[in-house]
């Protein structure tokens, strides 16, 4: 069966970190890789899970958000740092479903899970399929780029189309609609547990991703 696999053969001699982010962090490894001894730099990231929210009516929700390093408002779906000690994917979820859509959700699934950037930085992110939506209540004040947030239902078609036409390039949004399409399209039957372990973050190198 066709599938990524931890390296449990490449150790690290040394890590230490570059710079010291607001978010994340650069780290440094000295690593033994087969016969050689490699130096790598990347991004230290803790991780993400991201929302696809599905309607009754098949409408996908997509928020447009101002992003500096792209200097574009993109289409994306909601979706947050693992920045909370302790907190599951599933839980991370429901919290930024509901601060980032007032929403929450009665029946949850694990759409898919993604590395961003794998040549560059450890970022995991695990996408969840939310529907039975109902109006959700919360005390997070949405402040800086979120506090423009602009929230829009699409049919999940048009999503699609959108993402094929390149109108919408923000990868974990592009990812979601298309993976919700192909799973729609065989009957759901690919959605897994969504507590399932989330064995790809485990993985991940640094001190900030553990």
């Amino acid at each position: 069966m066709l599938a990524d696999e931890p390296a449990h053969d490449v150790r690290v001699l040394e890590s230490r970190e570059l710079v010291a982010g607001h978010v994340w962090d650069i780290r440094r490894d000295r690593l033994q890789f087969a016969d050689a001894v490699l130096e790598r730099d990347f991004t230290d990231h803790p991780g993400a899970v991201a929302v696809l929210a599905l309607d009754e009516q098949d409408r996908v929700l997509l928020i447009q958000q101002y992003r500096h390093p792209i200097a574009h408002r993109d289409w994306e779906i909601p979706a947050g740092l693992m920045d909370v000690p302790g907190e599951s994917g599933l839980i991370g979820a429901q919290r930024e479903l509901a601060e980032e859509a007032d929403l929450a959700a009665e029946q949850w699934d694990l759409l898919l899970d993604l590395f961003l950037s794998p040549g560059g930085s450890s970022e995991a992110v695990r996408v969840f399929l939310a529907r039975g939506l109902a109006p959700a209540t919360h005390d997070f004040v949405r402040e800086g780029e979120e506090a423009e947030l602009v929230p829009t239902w699409i049919p999940l078609d048009d999503a699609v189309t959108a993402v094929l036409e390149g109108r919408i390039a923000n990868s974990i949004a592009a990812a979601a609609v298309l993976a919700a399409a192909a799973a729609k399209g065989r009957g759901w039957a690919t959605l897994r547990d969504p507590h399932l372990a989330w064995t790809a973050r485990d993985t991940v190198r640094g001190e900030r991703s553990k």
